[in-house]
């Protein structure tokens, strides 16, 4: 197995545990939610509120990443895994080491950030 090869496995293994790990977060999420209908006294109702506006934050959060697993993952099937899609450059082995899930090079992912809060 080549050296590119064994780079590609090892983040096709990181992706699928967080990918994993995403799933039980989100299912967890929900059954909290489901739970937290049951709710009967008024401060358990207003603590039950400040609960799920944090858990519909963290599931935002969650499903947002999980897209991005997701995408990565076809990136690694379709052989464009670590092409920004941007510019269409090799993303660095660094950033694909602590982001697997990018998608741009450093340079296109920080002018997609700032287009995204101007």
């Amino acid at each position: 197995m080549t050296k590119e090869a064994k780079k590609l496995e090892l983040a096709q293994a990181k992706l699928l545990a967080r990918k994993t790990q995403l799933e039980a977060e989100l299912t967890e999420l929900y059954h909290q939610k489901v739970n937290d209908g049951q709710v009967q006294d008024l401060g358990d109702q207003i603590s039950s509120s400040t609960s799920e506006t944090l858990r519909s934050s963290l599931q935002d959060s969650d499903v947002e990443e999980y897209n991005r697993l997701i995408k990565a993952l076809e990136m690694v099937q379709n052989g464009s895994y670590g092409v920004c899609e941007d510019c269409g450059m090799e993303i660095s082995t660094k950033r694909l080491e602590s982001y697997p899930d990018a998608s741009r090079c450093i340079s296109c992912q920080e002018i997609y950030e700032e287009s995204q809060t101007a």
